[in-house]
């Protein structure tokens, strides 16, 4: 169960948007779909909502092959989209209304299911107003509570903290993870910080075509050999000594005291504590620090722009 996508292709005229991608999304769990732009992300998404088709290849939603049955798919699907499509001239509770009769839900349900996607969502105080009134993050959380709206089996949502303040971002944060518990999440976003916190895997794609497919602490362990020293003295010392070392690169002063080297070998650990000693300088401590996941996307990628 979840999502699986199998040999995808999609050819606009001359160009691959997506080219032989394969990967699965599967369920209780919150996959981070991460790329430059123009990667492909969008596209691939908006055939695993059966949104457009595929040249080659397929989508299967919880074991049903897109391509062959879109309308049994969507019925599964919540969708947030990059451009979040809502009816500007209707009040919010009611356009979540209309959206619950779309979806067929039943009528005795409607409205105390509209209640709780309003408080989830935390549009209390907006329920009332015109959707047009709303700040972007606030249509943000209409657009999320319309994806949520029909408790579907699998959650895609493209970019769905764009425009929210810190304090919002981390209630929505709650929302998907608590969400992703009995249900398949698929989360497009720029935001690293945001994948670190929710997402339990990451697939890359560059160019239409997979980069990586791996849980986020193995992609993490699997690029952790980054030569990067955090080296702390007690008080602040002679840098352009510390420069000099053969294993020295390049080397950062942060703080009084507190340095950043880049190192060619492991071999600068002996030279650091040699140094210190010779010197006599109060040496704290010297830890290897490992790549940050903006440092392994740019590693993995040719473009150096995160985005859609």
């Amino acid at each position: 169960m979840g999502v699986s996508v199998d040999r995808l292709t999609k050819i606009y005229g001359q160009q691959r948007a997506v080219d032989n991608l394969t990967f699965d999304a599967p369920k209780g769990k919150v996959t981070g779909f991460l790329g430059p732009n123009g990667a492909g992300k969008s596209t691939t998404m908006k055939i695993a909502t059966g949104y457009l088709d595929a040249t080659q290849g397929e989508v299967w939603v919880n074991d049903i092959p897109v391509s062959r049955d879109p309308v049994k798919v969507k019925k599964l699907i919540g969708y947030l989209p990059e451009h979040n499509p809502l009816y500007l001239e209707m009040y919010v509770r009611e356009f979540l209304i209309f959206i619950a009769k779309a979806y067929g839900l039943r009528r005795k349900l409607i409205r105390d299911r509209v209640t709780e996607m309003v408080g989830v969502c935390g549009l209390e105080e907006e329920a009332h107003k015109k959707i047009k009134m709303l700040s972007k993050g606030f249509r943000q959380r209409v657009g999320l509570a319309k994806a949520l709206l029909p408790d579907p089996e699998i959650l895609i949502l493209d970019e769905p903290t764009s425009g929210l303040d810190p304090n919002q971002i981390v209630e929505i944060r709650q929302v998907i993870k608590s969400a992703s518990e009995d249900k398949t999440v698929i989360l497009s976003t720029h935001i690293m910080q945001e994948v670190e916190a929710i997402c339990d895997k990451v697939v890359i794609i560059d160019k239409g075509k997979l980069v990586t497919d791996s849980s986020l602490a193995d992609l993490k362990e699997s690029k952790s050999d980054s030569t990067v020293y955090s080296v702390t003295f007690e008080e602040d010392v002679n840098v352009e000594l510390i420069e000099k070392l053969k294993s020295v690169n390049a080397i950062e002063s942060l703080n009084p005291g507190q340095l950043r080297v880049e190192a060619s070998s492991e071999k600068f650990r002996k030279e650091i504590i040699k140094h210190a000693s010779d010197h006599q300088l109060p040496l704290v401590s010297v830890r290897k620090e490992g790549q940050s996941l903006e440092e392994i996307f740019q590693s993995l990628t040719e473009s150096k722009e995160v985005g859609s």
